[in-house]
């Protein structure tokens, strides 16, 4: 099993590595606590289980006796596996659908639009090469 091939509560603790260099299970279930909340020990047992497939390193902090997580991946095929099951279950496999709903749901800044811009001129100079690989 990939990263991209993860249950959810392991993709929640995923996620909270990505966004942060390394975090104690502490650290882990507090930023769960919005959204997944669990018990200490369910959240050392997901560690376990993300660092024995190999997504997640484990060092001992600088004091006390905890241990620090990170992940060991990026999030790149996780991301792109989750949207093309998005695209495909929610907006009948068409990608302009999704774009569209998302710049309609929040609204995108002058600097995001010139950064869309530029990855749009991108795909048109170099053709939709990689843009459907699965």
């Amino acid at each position: 099993m990939t990263e991209s091939e993860l249950p959810d509560a392991e993709l929640d603790v995923m996620t909270c590595l990505w966004q942060a260099d390394a975090l104690t299970a502490r650290d882990v279930r507090e930023q769960l606590q919005r959204v997944r909340p669990m018990a200490h020990a369910s959240v050392c047992t997901l560690l376990k289980r993300l660092e024995d497939k190999g997504l997640v390193s484990r060092r001992k902090a600088a004091t006390g006796k905890a241990f620090l997580y990170a992940a060991t991946v990026a999030p790149t095929k996780t991301q792109r596996r989750l949207v093309r099951d998005l695209v495909d279950r929610v907006f009948a496999g068409s990608g302009v659908a999704l774009m569209a709903s998302l710049l309609q749901a929040r609204r995108p800044t002058a600097a995001e639009i010139e950064e869309l811009q530029a990855l749009l001129e991108d795909l048109k100079r170099t053709g939709n090469q990689t843009g459907r690989n699965k």
